[in-house]
């Protein structure tokens, strides 16, 4: 893949290296300095369901965002959103890495960052216990990161975390399967794995997760060590579409899903920790613009898995911008309209 691996783009690897660091400060000079980077382009924007809110017109709204396909089509979302509500908007997006990204809006550098429940409960706040239900996970966060000056807006529907894929012509050989709570149901030899070294040792991973199942690693009867193999996490999306192994581990907005006609199995004893997206923000903003948490409440319902995995797949596999396919997708649910039509 062309872009960063997805394991570490939400802050499931919390180690960033001091370049990284170097990067986002280099990018929050050059925008001090009127300058944006180069990813900041934008089409013009004209109203749609949202509209100018009072108090906007001339004022300064940053919009950051990190630097991995998702995010860099969320981080346009907003500025497109910013704008048409009125506001002169900053577009700090494509930062390298969740904690700098993370940094800009806690210090209030950056004012809208849309950002994952799971990230935040597990790599910012430092919770070791996961959540798995969507809205708990949603108020926990919401609850806790108000004592840091950040405010949670509606939560997305779209759940980006990892997931159990099979490639689609295969699933009638393997019984029809469609939920891992099935995998215990094969025979031992159709249960093999395609992973990344991380999830393969990490505590949340694929023990714990074969365990969860009523599956034992290592076992005859069980998942032999010789079922599991260990890929580069671009490498898995393919390796499983080729049949080097039945079920491959994925994140769910993955836009090689689509691509490569791969089937997500339903994770129906809620095993992975919840990765909801959300707009956050800086909470002092939201107190002097109330009516701009009203405007991305409007967008929320709307980014579900399938919405991002056909963005990410437009931008992954079919090279379009990040800029043009959320500008497309705000003109189509009618949020903004294009002043040149």
């Amino acid at each position: 893949m062309h872009r960063p691996s997805f394991h570490t783009r939400r802050g499931h690897v919390g180690h960033w290296a001091q370049a990284t660091s170097v990067l986002a400060l280099s990018a929050v000079a050059l925008t001090g300095c009127g300058l944006q980077p180069a990813t900041s382009y934008v089409p013009a924007v004209g109203p749609g369901s949202i509209t100018p809110l009072d108090g906007a017109d001339g004022v300064d709204l940053t919009v950051t965002s990190k630097n991995f396909t998702e995010q860099l089509l969320l981080g346009k979302i907003a500025v497109l959103a910013g704008t048409a509500a009125g506001f002169d908007v900053t577009d700090l997006s494509n930062v390298p890495g969740s904690q700098p990204a993370r940094e800009l809006l806690l210090s209030g550098q950056a004012d809208v960052l849309w950002d994952y429940t799971g990230t935040a409960w597990l790599t910012y706040l430092g919770q070791a216990e996961a959540i798995t239900d969507q809205n708990e996970m949603w108020q926990a966060v919401y609850d806790l990161d108000l004592t840091n000056g950040v405010t949670w807006g509606a939560p997305a529907p779209m759940n980006n975390t990892y997931a159990l894929a099979v490639r689609s012509e295969a699933v009638a050989d393997l019984g029809g399967i469609t939920a891992m709570s099935e995998l215990a149901a094969l025979p031992v030899e159709d249960r093999t794995f395609c992973v990344e070294s991380e999830f393969n040792s990490r505590p949340d991973g694929l023990n714990p997760m074969l365990a969860h199942y009523g599956l034992e690693r290592g076992t005859a009867n069980g998942v032999p060590d010789s079922n599991i193999g260990i890929y580069d996490t671009g490498a898995i999306y393919s390796a499983t579409d080729n049949g080097a192994c039945n079920f491959g581990e994925v994140f769910t907005t993955d836009g090689r899903l689509d691509a490569l006609d791969l089937t997500v199995l339903t994770d129906d004893l809620a095993f992975f920790p919840a990765y909801n997206v959300a707009p956050i923000f800086f909470t002092d903003t939201i107190k002097a613009h109330p009516g701009l948490e009203k405007v991305f409440a409007k967008i929320s319902p709307k980014l579900t898995d399938e919405v991002l995995r056909g963005m990410n797949r437009q931008v992954d596999v079919d090279g379009a911008e990040p800029a043009d396919v959320a500008y497309e997708w705000m003109i189509e649910e009618g949020f903004i309209t294009d002043p040149a039509s």
